[in-house]
C-alpha cells in the first residue's frame, strides 16, 4: 500500500485525465475541486470552533415593559 502514489503512478494518472476531460475543462475541474475543499474546511472549522454567543443583540434590544395587575386599572 506504500508504494500507490508514486511519481510514475502520478504521472500516468495526470495523463489519463488529460486524454479523458482534454486540456480545456482540466482547469475549470481544477478550480471546482479547490473552492470545493475550500468549502468543506471551513465546514469542518465552523463544527470544530463553537461560535461565541452575540451579545450585541440582547444589549440593543429595549427591555420588555414590566406589567404588574395594579398597573392594568
Amino acid at each position: 500500500m506504500g508504494d500507490l502514489l508514486q511519481p510514475w503512478h502520478l504521472i500516468v494518472l495526470a495523463v489519463v485525465a488529460f486524454l479523458l476531460f482534454g486540456a480545456k475543462r482540466l482547469p475549470e475541474l481544477g478550480k471546482g475541486l479547490g473552492e470545493g475543499l475550500k468549502g468543506f474546511k471551513e465546514g469542518l472549522k465552523g463544527i470544530s470552533e463553537p461560535s461565541a454567543p452575540t451579545t450585541t443583540a440582547q444589549n440593543t434590544a429595549p427591555p420588555p415593559p414590566n406589567s404588574t395587575p395594579a398597573d392594568q386599572k
